[in-house]
């Protein structure tokens, strides 16, 4: 985890062999809120790019590196104090030696908060 105690995983759903969905608890009290932003803490984009990484790297147990990202679309912030369950909806395809993955992260009442695709080169 390049983020230490930022988040963690509170479980995880296979629901098929390229599509699984995984809730995740941000911690509210990690210092990154306490500088993105003091008094209206946001999650960073990058660390919920960061999270989708890690949670594909976890699901296919390899590193990767992230080759690109498209279609990346915030549709409400993240206030670890007013949502801090996320469940990351996300289908893979596996090409060779790189991983496409779509992703979409919702609130755990169902409002989407993210939108993305990527693509990770397995290292």
């Amino acid at each position: 985890m390049l983020i230490k105690g930022f988040y963690h995983v509170i479980s995880k759903q296979i629901i098929s062999d390229d599509v699984f969905h995984v809730t995740i608890k941000l911690h509210e009290e990690h210092a990154i809120f306490k500088g993105h932003f003091p008094e209206n803490p946001i999650t960073p984009g990058v660390c919920m790019v960061q999270i989708l990484k890690e949670i594909t790297e976890n699901h296919f147990k390899c590193t990767l590196f992230l080759q690109k990202i498209s279609n990346i679309k915030f549709t409400a912030l993240i206030n670890p104090f007013i949502n801090s369950e996320l469940v990351l909806e996300i289908t893979t395809q596996q090409v060779d030696n790189t991983i496409k993955v779509k992703n979409i992260s919702k609130f755990v009442q169902g409002t989407i908060a993210l939108k993305c695709n990527g693509t990770f080169v397995i290292a």
